[in-house]
Formats: structure tokens, C-alpha cells, sequence
């Protein structure tokens, strides 16, 4: 119980993520320069950039698929206020979704005994994020208490009347917030996403916003990797701008989020139009 207790604290007094100075190689390429950032429990971030800037190698130090550089100085990398993670427990209290994620998932389930994966439901892929597996095996004890949280899981995002439906036929917006929900089983500390509405026609982004706003207005750290500025969602105030694998800008994002500064980001000519409290690029 004094364990849980001191998880409690952790996560609640620690930043959620604290980088000093931390450098990444994929293969010979310098993929992160020099990151320096940090994150508060609770606090909505949007971290913004051009295909190639080091994004999703940002992702895969959350997910430790990547690691800091040596002799490029001294460096940290804490989430949660410590260095030392077991890689899946980290994944469950970060929470995360991306594209290769959800990819995943919409396989299904695939094993040296069979010759085509087997495709799984919504309510077994939400069920999964329990095992960090994709879908559910014979071996896993699925209790009812997981299957009641999954079927919440997936009203909350809006999805429930897809719970016995194969993610094989549903749109790639029900399949992406069916795969957020498996993200959320664990009472996670954030949510991060990257690229949340790549592939996504008009009116899927439109739900998968909403339901990420929602997630927001509860309490839930929301870290959200994209190059839209329509996926930064009024929750998000704040805005971390990327380029060739440096920080170039971070602050509030009313003051991020113009022409002038996008146009720098992206290299090519940009207007930013505000309406309301979202952003478009044109």
C-alpha cells in the first residue's frame, strides 16, 4: 500500500518529463541536437515541426526505443523524476499512441503457428493494453473487472456500439480512438500522441479532436507530436516548435503560432488564420 502511495506522490510532484541536453543518433544521422524541455503533470503540450525534425524520435525516448548519445556532455533524460524505467512499465504510465501502434493493432495477431494474422475486436484491443500485447491470448486472465473498464473506456471515446467489431472494418478514425482507449486502461499519467490525425478524412479529425479534447478537460496530460496546427486543441496553451533536431522556440502558443514563426519552421511561406480557439495554416 506505502508503494502505491509513493507511485501516487511521484507522479503527482515530479515533472512529467525533465530533458536536459539530450542528444539521439538513428543509425549515423543526429536525429535529436541538444534537447532541452519539461513538461508538468497535468500540463497540455503540442510539440510542433516538419517531417524529418526529430519528432518521432522524440516519441521513442518516452517509449526508451531510443537512446541519449554519449560524449555530447553532460545529459538527463527523467520521466516521472527517474532515469531508470522497466520499459513496459513506462509504457503504461505515459500512455502512448502512434501510427506504428495502431498499425498494429489492425493486423492483428500474429504468431509462428499461423500463416495470416487473427483479427481482434475493438473490446479485445482495448483489453490487450492490460498485457501490452495486441489482441488476447489463451494464456492471459481476462477478469471482469478489465472487460467492464474497457467497455467504459470505449463510451468515453465514443466507440461502444464498435465493441464486438473487428478493427479490419472500421474507419481508420474509429480504429484510432479504439487504440487511445487501449492506451488510457491504465490510469496513465499522460496521453501522447503522434500524428494523431495522419490519414484521417475531415470528419474523422473532427471526432478524434473532440474525444482528445475530453480526455483533456479531465485532468489527463495530453502530448501531442504533429505538423497540423488544427490537431492543437484549445486545451493546448503551450507549443514546442522543432526544426533539424533542436529546440528553436518554446512558450505559449499564441505567440508560436504565426505566420512569421511558421513560415521560419516549415521554410516555405505560411499564413496562419485564428478562428476561435483553433489554428489553420494556408
Amino acid at each position: 500500500m506505502q508503494g502505491h502511495e509513493d507511485d501516487r506522490t511521484v507522479r503527482v510532484s515530479a515533472p512529467l518529463l525533465d530533458y536536459q541536453n539530450v542528444s539521439v543518433y538513428r543509425g549515423d544521422t543526429l536525429a535529436l541536437d541538444g534537447v532541452s524541455l519539461r513538461v508538468a503533470v497535468g500540463e497540455h503540450v503540442a510539440i510542433l515541426g516538419p517531417n524529418g525534425c526529430g519528432k518521432s524520435t522524440l516519441i521513442k525516448t518516452f517509449t526508451r526505443e531510443c537512446y541519449p548519445a554519449s560524449g555530447r556532455g553532460e545529459s538527463s533524460l527523467r520521466i516521472l523524476g527517474r532515469q531508470a524505467w522497466d520499459v513496459n512499465e513506462l509504457r503504461r504510465m505515459l500512455g502512448i499512441v502512434t501510427n506504428d501502434l495502431v498499425d498494429q493493432c489492425t493486423r492483428g495477431m500474429s504468431s509462428d503457428f499461423a500463416e495470416l494474422p487473427r483479427r481482434v475486436t475493438a473490446r479485445d484491443t482495448v483489453i490487450s493494453g492490460f498485457f501490452s500485447s495486441i489482441g488476447v491470448w489463451a494464456h492471459h486472465d481476462v477478469t471482469p473487472a478489465m472487460r467492464e473498464t474497457a467497455d467504459a473506456l470505449l463510451a468515453r471515446l465514443g466507440v461502444a456500439h464498435l465493441a464486438d467489431r473487428l478493427l479490419t472494418q472500421m474507419s481508420s478514425g474509429e480504429v484510432r480512438r479504439v487504440v487511445i482507449a487501449r492506451a488510457l486502461v491504465h490510469d496513465p499519467s499522460s496521453l501522447v500522441l503522434d500524428e494523431p490525425t495522419n490519414s484521417l478524412d475531415l470528419r474523422a479529425m473532427r471526432d478524434l479532436r473532440g474525444a482528445v479534447r475530453t480526455i483533456a478537460q479531465s485532468g489527463l496530460s495530453v502530448v501531442m507530436v504533429t505538423h497540423h496546427l488544427a490537431d492543437i486543441i484549445p486545451e493546448i496553451a503551450r507549443v514546442i516548435l522543432i526544426k533539424r533536431g533542436r529546440v528553436v522556440d518554446d512558450g505559449p502558443k499564441d505567440a508560436l503560432l504565426t505566420s512569421a514563426r511558421l513560415t521560419d519552421l516549415f521554410e516555405m511561406p505560411i499564413e496562419v488564420v485564428r478562428r476561435g480557439d483553433l489554428y489553420h495554416a494556408w
